[in-house]
């Protein structure tokens, strides 16, 4: 697209990003159980490696894999667009098929907006508070540190950037088939635990059986938290870190392909119901 054709969805991300920047209560206390999961999460940890005579991770990077994911949780796409859900019940869907844009892209546009938007006002005072107060109050050990030096910080941030992509992409997809199916439910039901548990938000995947890793690595959650966590941790370093962005790429590509079939053929037959 040329940078003309770009500015409508550029003004959808910017209302839909600044119309969820809004939520700061609900983003304050979702902050709150995050501390309170992740202090547990370290505590149980540091008790398993300690006691432990081998780990795939060190303490430290652990910790730094807890508190980060922590801070990015809502990265994870583990639920539809429920503005999408509602318009589908109501009938007001067909309003999305009069606009003059590119439906898939248009749908992309807010997918980003939310994948961005809401993990901000948690992964900020996150950041702050277990990689700044914490270390001041002299509990460095139990808090964030910072990235494993300055290749990490730039393989993380280009590995966050591809997060957002294939975070954005697998919502889209959600809301094609929220459309498809004409329900949230099923589809949030079946997806929340599978992003939990395949992006390390659960248990770093590392940690999960040796039998199972090479599944674990190419499956598409694993690109979500993850890769960049151990990248900026240390823990991917080199070749295996190189190959962890190019396979979140790869699926950041699938999605989109695979979202935009799905849209042109559900959309195709779309029956608008309600009034």
């Amino acid at each position: 697209m040329t940078p003309r054709a770009l500015r409508p969805y550029v003004a959808v991300f910017r209302a839909r990003f600044q119309l969820l920047l809004q939520y700061r209560a609900a983003a304050l206390a979702g902050f709150g159980t995050q501390c309170w999961w992740g202090a547990i999460k370290v505590m149980v940890f540091t008790a398993f490696i300690t006691g432990s005579a081998s780990s795939p991770m060190t303490l430290r990077q652990t910790i730094d894999y807890i508190w980060l994911g922590q801070a990015l949780l809502m990265m994870l796409p583990w639920s539809a667009d429920t503005e999408l859900a509602r318009m589908v019940r109501s009938g007001d869907i067909g309003y999305e098929r009069l606009r003059p844009l590119d439906t898939y892209a248009y749908w992309y546009a807010r997918a980003v907006a939310r994948r961005t938007a809401t993990p901000l006002l948690r992964a900020v005072p996150m950041v702050v508070a277990v990689g700044i107060i914490l270390p001041s109050l002299g509990f460095g050990r139990w808090g964030l540190s910072a990235p494993a030096g300055v290749p990490a910080a730039l393989l993380f941030a280009i590995s966050l950037v591809l997060v957002i992509a294939v975070a954005s992409a697998f919502s889209t997809l959600l809301d094609v088939l929220v459309v498809a199916t004409l329900s949230e439910r099923g589809i949030n039901t079946f997806v929340a635990p599978l992003a939990t548990v395949f992006s390390g938000s659960l248990v770093p995947l590392p940690f999960l059986p040796d039998w199972a890793q090479v599944v674990l690595r190419n499956q598409p959650f694993a690109g979500l938290l993850d890769f960049p966590l151990r990248i900026y941790s240390g823990q991917l370093v080199g070749l295996p870190a190189s190959a962890a962005l190019v396979r979140q790429l790869l699926w950041a590509i699938v999605f989109v392909v695979g979202g935009r079939a799905i849209t042109a053929r559900v959309l195709a037959r779309l029956q608008v119901q309600g009034g």
